[in-house]
């Protein structure tokens, strides 16, 4: 009788003890417990950095694909990664002006995204949905896209892992693309674990090219055809292995000042010795939405209607309901208010998010005059960023040749062709000194583990020297073996003179703001004999209107243009006649570069 009754109490305590498990997993969120990232096969197989990929295309009718690129439209192939053949996979190529600047070249190196779930939601890569194969166009090192990526990460921002792949199709040399993880389910599972919240990429469809985001984008009348403002590479985002395929299919070898009165007047006027007054000024507060983009890419509170966020809501990557856009509303009036900003941001994740971006110079993003670029993620109601398209970061957007400028360029008003206070995802971390604080504190603590240390010189030294002889056989490339040397060269000594630059502005040596550089510059960090434009930018990936000669430049000062005017990549690459005629060494054959 006594054993029964242990027995029976015993049972009661498991099954209370049960209880009060299942409760505090149920509310684990609300209790402060944070969701555990979940662990995935694909991450420590094609994303391993410590090696080149292949990736082979099999396909039948490869060549009318690649006719029809520019439609975006999906085709079947098989891809064979690392040996491992995968079949009734769907692919398409991507992008947004990097379409048509690959159609311009004359080349038929496009980027493409690859889906293992699209004919069949059961298939995966050991849990990857969806892979980014980037042509690495507009830069000239290889190794822009790869770096953002990896400091995001090592900063504490959640990004797209990547890795490089040599391509081939049909076991034809393609060439060496970077390998991006998609930001969609599988990225989010990783981050976030099954329970994740909603993805949105904003982006104005005004904007050009790209699947679903303004494809068919028209320049308002007020603006010259040479001051064309086009974006470049704006993605358009959207577990087994071995699925065989027969041997003969499958044998194969295995990227503040005000503005000035109109468009035009944006490019001449008010120049003042800061870089940044001039870029994009006019054009960018004139075109009504063109460029610029809309209140809501800018992440603005207007008003409680969806409809006024259309450029977020329609532009969402998960599956939305009506409560989903209130709540996102309610996060952005609070955002833009700035009361209890912990409540409605992830303070840490978006704090890392810009002290990388930030260092980078990457314009072609949410603090340039594009406004685009970025992926918006939220849950109940927190808000964060996450990193997307960083080919032309570290100045390739910009091009001007006046590295002393860009190394030094403000940490604490870092937006081009706009204001600081225009951007309301940035604007808080300058609105209060604690934040502030703070994101100078994730600053040096950057600086210090990432450069100081050596690290960054190591790595990039062994990521250089690991690729170069893919790159040296790469028979699409958009430069030569000897542009992509001099590149990396360019690259590393950019990034080590923008790193001292940001710990004399850490510590006060250098202003960290536009005016207080405008006012005093004589403590700039020389840049030596940097070229920022051999690094490659929107002017085609060779350095755009930069290959014209030195009495070009001087001629353009002339006009009253400012530096970055002169084949500015804010304002899209130059125009060129088809055959390339206005610029001698534009090659009318890339592959035989």
């Amino acid at each position: 009788m006594s054993t029964s009754k242990r027995i029976d109490q015993i049972c009661i305590g498991v099954l209370i003890f049960v209880l009060i498990l299942t409760t505090l997993f149920i509310n684990a969120e609300k209790l402060g417990v944070q969701a555990v990232s979940a662990p995935v096969g694909y991450a420590s197989r094609l994303f391993d950095t410590a090696t080149v990929h292949t990736i082979d295309i099999v396909m039948d009718d490869w060549d009318t694909f690649i006719e029809n690129c520019t439609d975006e439209t999906y085709e079947t192939c098989a891809v064979v990664i690392d040996g491992e053949a995968y079949k009734n996979v769907a692919i398409r190529a991507k992008g947004n002006t990097s379409l048509s600047s690959v159609e311009s070249y004359g080349n038929n190196r496009y980027s493409f995204k690859i889906e293992f779930d699209h004919y069949d939601n059961s298939n995966s890569y050991y849990g990857l949905d969806k892979l980014c194969l980037n042509n690495i166009i507009q830069d000239n090192t290889y190794m822009k896209d790869y770096l953002a990526y990896q400091m995001m990460s090592a900063a504490g921002a959640d990004a797209p892992l990547c890795s490089y792949a040599y391509i081939t199709v049909n076991g034809e040399d393609w060439g060496l693309y970077l390998a991006v993880e998609a930001v969609e389910d599988s990225f989010l599972q990783r981050n976030y674990g099954s329970d994740y919240g909603k993805l949105y990429k904003p982006d104005s469809s005004n904007l050009g090219g790209g699947r679903g985001n303004g494809r068919h984008f028209e320049m308002p009348e007020d603006l010259d055809a040479d001051n064309n403002a086009d974006s470049a590479n704006n993605d358009a985002n959207s577990d087994s292995p071995n699925n065989n395929i027969d041997k003969e299919t499958t044998d194969s070898s295995n990227l503040n000042g005000k503005p000035p009165e109109n468009s035009r007047n944006g490019m001449r006027g008010n120049m003042n010795g800061n870089m940044r007054d001039n870029m994009g000024g006019g054009m960018h507060d004139n075109m009504n939405g063109g460029m610029r983009g809309s209140e809501d890419v800018l992440l603005k509170y207007s008003d409680d209607e969806p409809d006024s966020y259309s450029n977020i809501f329609d532009n969402a990557k998960t599956d939305i309901s009506d409560s989903d856009k209130a709540r996102l509303i309610s996060s952005l009036k609070q955002l833009n208010e700035g009361k209890s900003l912990e409540e409605v941001v992830d303070i840490d994740e978006v704090l890392h998010y810009f002290v990388v971006h930030n260092f980078v110079l990457n314009f072609d993003s949410y603090t340039g005059s594009m406004i685009h670029n970025y992926y918006l993620y939220e849950k109940d109601g927190r808000l964060s960023m996450i990193p997307w398209d960083y080919n032309l970061s570290f100045s390739g957007f910009t091009s001007g040749d006046d590295a002393s400028t860009l190394i030094n360029y403000p940490i604490d008003t870092p937006v081009s062709g706009g204001s600081v206070e225009d951007r309301p995802m940035l604007a808080w971390i300058f609105n209060n000194e604690e934040y502030t604080n703070l994101y100078h504190q994730y600053f040096k603590e950057f600086i210090s583990e990432y450069f100081d240390s050596g690290y960054f010189t190591e790595m990039a030294d062994s990521v250089s020297e690991m690729i170069s002889p893919y790159v040296e056989k790469d028979p699409t490339k958009f430069c030569s073996y000897e542009e992509f040397e001099l590149a990396v060269t360019n690259l590393k000594k950019f990034c080590l003179l923008r790193a001292e630059s940001v710990s004399a502005q850490l510590d006060g040596t250098i202003a960290s703001t536009s005016d207080g550089q405008a006012a005093d510059s004589s403590s700039f960090i020389d840049a030596g004999d940097l070229k920022v434009s051999s690094m490659g930018s929107m002017g085609m990936g060779k350095g755009g209107a930069h290959d014209r000669g030195p009495a070009d430049f001087q001629n353009f000062q002339k006009d009253g243009l400012s530096p970055e005017g002169f084949g500015s990549d804010s304002f899209g690459p130059p125009v060129l006649d088809p055959d390339g005629s206005d610029r001698p060494d534009f090659p009318t054959d890339p592959v035989e570069n």
